[in-house]
């Protein structure tokens, strides 16, 4: 009997024993044993160790974006409302980078503003890093500075110039389609040709944002010092920049909203015909013609964040009809212009930006730039009668109305073609879109124009494309 009784107990205790191995083995609580028995299946080669925010399937939202913003306390006194006309107080994170603190007029400082800080005493570290250009190391330090300070549910780090204005929701948008628990190094090219020549095809052009994701960046800001030794002779930031992210074994991960800006003059004909991208930056407004006619640059970038304000994945995106009974053609840059060709022109011909605009520096010969033009013409069958955007509002039946003034009148004369009648009476053109974003886009939206012969006003209504509709 009692020996009966040892092997009832011996066999309890290995199959207990055994038990606990067995769920040790697959890493579950103790609770779990006496509650339920389900497991997490994971696929081939996915990573068994997930983030919080991979636990709980989180969306991106602009409460994960760090920007930092480099500035010149000179400079800011004119920069400000680039920076004030998209940033949000108390909600978006992030601060500006001062050379030294700020005084006179800034005082006491905006709170419209993001907040400010003093960079990193940068004779000091030239001294210690040897570097032959100040500058260069104080915006390429200035990564590590901005990570330094922002850490809790930071998911991407966006560095950018006080002289750039940012479309946040665009920015989310886009960057929730990434997983920013991997290296991504992601920005835009330059317009000019020759920029991207003289320093790299594959570099992301910081003034219009360089975006890291947190792991980049804690890489990069853990290596900083180490790299801006090696590279100490070199004389640009972008170019220094993303060598010490190659060195950390990163490419860039380029995106088209994502614009530099290296261009001069009238920029019209550059935001008339934007890539079907969601638009995310625009930099170097100072070195371009106010963006609307009879506004400064202030009074421009407030008014185009307007437009944003209602709808920013529709900003500027390019979207063409035809009126076929008066043998015209319509452009639409959303939240920006309007334009009526008087002659049904072909959408692969007006995709192409009109060269209004002027390269970033002199080149004897064509290409200047990294996308297709079309030459300025006065060609009354190929120039477009010019509207601006004027105004926006929200209606009732869940649609953005957008209205599009006349710049000036185009004085020379109405395309002779046959079959053709002269736009130059239209004064206004009202756009009606849906409230609804378009983040994924696979192709332009369509439209329906609506005018009587004579009217001042035309109406466009924007609607999905039909399948397989072609509209050329």
């Amino acid at each position: 009997m009692i020996s009966i009784c040892k092997t009832v107990l011996i066999c309890g205790l290995v199959l207990y024993m055994g038990t606990i191995i067995f769920f040790n083995d697959f890493e579950c609580p103790s609770s779990y044993l006496f509650s339920s028995f389900k497991f997490t299946t994971f696929p081939p080669n996915s990573q068994t160790t997930l983030s919080n925010d991979a636990k709980t399937n989180n969306a991106t939202n602009i409460s994960h974006l760090v920007f930092g913003i480099l500035g010149s306390e000179k400079a800011w006194h004119n920069r400000k409302p680039y920076i004030e006309s998209w940033w949000r107080s108390n909600i978006t994170r992030g601060y500006l980078f001062l050379d030294v603190p700020p005084k006179d007029d800034l005082l006491p400082w905006s709170i419209n503003s993001p907040p400010y800080k003093i960079s990193d005493n940068v004779p000091k570290l030239v001294e210690e890093t040897k570097h032959v250009d100040s500058r260069v190391l104080r915006m390429v330090h200035g990564i590590m500075e901005v990570f330094r300070e922002e850490h809790e549910g930071v998911r991407w780090v966006i560095m950018g110039d006080d002289d750039s204005i940012f479309f946040v929701d665009n920015m989310v948008d886009i960057l929730a389609q990434y997983d920013h628990t991997k290296y991504f190094y992601i920005g835009g090219h330059s317009e000019f040709i020759l920029s991207n020549y003289l320093f790299s095809f594959n570099q992301a052009f910081g003034g219009a944002g360089i975006i890291l994701s947190y792991p980049m960046a804690r890489a990069f800001a853990k290596n900083i010092m180490s790299c801006l030794k090696r590279y100490s002779h070199l004389k640009s930031a972008d170019r220094t920049t993303k060598i010490c992210i190659a060195d950390i074994g990163v490419n860039l991960s380029p995106l088209q909203g994502i614009h530099q800006i290296d261009l001069h003059g009238d920029l019209t004909g550059f935001l008339s015909s934007h890539p079907k991208s969601l638009l995310m930056s625009l930099h170097h407004l100072d070195m371009v013609e106010p963006i609307f006619p009879s506004m400064d640059r202030s009074q421009s970038v407030f008014h185009l964040q307007n437009a944003a304000k209602y709808d920013q994945s529709r900003m500027l995106q390019q979207t063409i009809c035809h009126k076929r009974s008066s043998n015209w053609t319509f452009s639409v840059s959303w939240g920006y212009s309007a334009h009526i060709y008087e002659k049904i022109m072909p959408r692969s011909w007006i995709q192409n930006p009109i060269e209004t605009f002027l390269p970033w520096g002199e080149t004897p010969n064509p290409p200047r730039f990294m996308f297709d033009t079309r030459n300025f013409s006065l060609d009354p069958c190929e120039a477009p009668h010019l509207f601006f955007f004027n105004s926006i509002e929200k209606t009732p039946r869940n649609e953005i109305h957008t209205m599009y003034t006349r710049a000036w009148p185009r004085a020379i004369g109405a395309c002779l073609s046959n079959g053709n009648y002269s736009a130059e009476y239209v004064s206004e053109i009202h756009v009606y879109s849906s409230a609804t974003k378009r983040i994924e886009i696979d192709r332009c939206e369509c439209c329906d124009i609506i005018h009587e012969d004579g009217s001042k006003e035309a109406r466009i209504k924007y609607r999905e494309c039909k399948l397989d509709e072609i509209i050329a």
